[in-house]
């Protein structure tokens, strides 16, 4: 069975070529913060990055009228060497979110477009809670989870179900079609099962463990995915496989999150049970997303473009500099760049040894400290 891996090219690139997609609201203020780190990282290291930013979202589309993003826009992606994206979504005139003409949401093309087109299948988010970090419940900041019991990752199809577009509206009746297919459950499976060997196990117990997570007491789909994931799991007799219904997840993850090695699922329910558990590390302002297939990538923060917080240097850029640092140790995996791999693990310091200091932090972690205040020590405590 062929093992589903990043292809790895035998030397580093002489420049690798970056597109930036800023999208709407707050999406554009943290990408301004993740573009000052990568030339951080250029002037520290001698890698060269050339960046193409590209505007997207619902701003550009209430602008333009007919497109939401440039004629051309995919081509320029196609031809990076890794995507970071801000986010995308923006209200109109009348305080609703802009769509297009087509129904779909306007910023579809750069987020749910590039996932298809560029067939990045697997949406890797990595969950973990770092030392000193307060978590915002009931209106008070304590810390409930600790790094002990929050380390997983959450492999989320990326392709297909029900963002696959597909589906009908009428005044009386609407439908969307989930479209669940063996060859795109098999290679995200074997993704999860590849990610579990890379680990060292859940906090818990210390074992590999992939939690495979569906309704498949309901659903046709889900039981065509737990089928495939029967099947992988033969391939990989050192890891154990588990099964979890989607809704009783929702509740353990929560008490008993140190069970949890690597997670997969389908996409709506991962889109879910991912945001979910952004709780564990402290909200979304710490969640990424890696978008990743097997000759592209795109990577993100999931906290999305928050209209409301734009231009009032509020919002918390630290998910999107974790996700410029993964994009880094994606290109150095690929491309045996030792520098990019150096780059990744001085960001995570760097962003770990704020939180454990206390300051400066935004205030969904219990801080006062402004956008760039934050970005700007991080990047500070960037060792390289």
């Amino acid at each position: 069975m062929r093992a589903v891996s990043e292809k790895r090219e035998k030397t580093p690139k002489a420049q690798y070529d970056l597109v930036l997609l800023p999208g709407d609201g707050i999406g554009a203020e943290v990408i301004t913060e993740a573009r000052t780190l990568v030339e951080q990282v250029s002037a520290a290291t001698g890698v060269r990055f050339a960046i193409d930013e590209v505007p997207c979202g619902g701003a550009y589309y209430l602008t333009h009228g007919s497109r939401d993003w440039p004629e051309g826009a995919e081509e320029r992606c196609r031809a990076a060497d890794a995507i970071l994206l801000g986010a995308v979504g923006w209200n109109g005139p009348d305080g609703q979110p802009v769509t297009m003409q087509d129904g779909k949401m306007a910023g579809y093309s750069p987020v749910i477009g590039n996932r298809i087109r560029l067939d990045l299948y697997a949406n890797i988010r990595p969950i973990r809670c770092l030392p000193g970090t307060r978590h915002g419940i009931s209106g008070q900041f304590r810390e409930v989870w600790s790094p002990k019991n929050v380390d997983m990752v959450i492999v989320r199809e990326n392709t297909e179900g029900l963002y696959s577009g597909q589906g009908e509206r009428t005044p009386e009746r609407a439908t969307d079609l989930r479209v669940i297919t063996q060859r795109a459950s098999r290679r995200v499976i074997e993704k999860a099962f590849q990610l579990s060997r890379e680990r060292h196990g859940a906090p818990g117990d210390g074992k590999r463990r992939v939690t495979c997570i569906v309704k498949h007491n309901v659903l046709a789909g889900c039981r065509l995915f737990l089928d495939v994931f029967r099947e992988v799991a033969r391939a990989y007799p050192d890891v154990e496989p588990d099964v979890a219904i989607v809704d009783s997840f929702a509740m353990f993850v929560l008490v008993q999150p140190e069970r949890y090695d690597v997670c997969v699922t389908t996409n709506m329910f991962g889109d879910i049970v991912t945001d979910l558990g952004s709780v564990l590390q402290g909200g979304m302002g710490m969640a990424v997303g890696c978008n990743v297939g097997d000759d592209h990538a795109m990577f993100e923060p999931i906290h999305g473009s928050a209209p409301p917080l734009a231009g009032k240097d509020r919002a918390n850029p630290m998910a999107m500099l974790l996700a410029t640092g993964e994009m880094f140790r994606w290109l150095g995996r690929r491309h045996h760049d030792d520098r990019l791999l150096r780059a990744h693990a001085a960001v995570e310091a760097a962003v770990a040894a704020v939180v454990a200091r206390g300051e400066p932090l935004t205030a969904d972690l219990g801080g006062t400290a402004g956008t760039r205040a934050v970005a700007q020590a991080v990047r500070t405590g960037v060792a390289l």
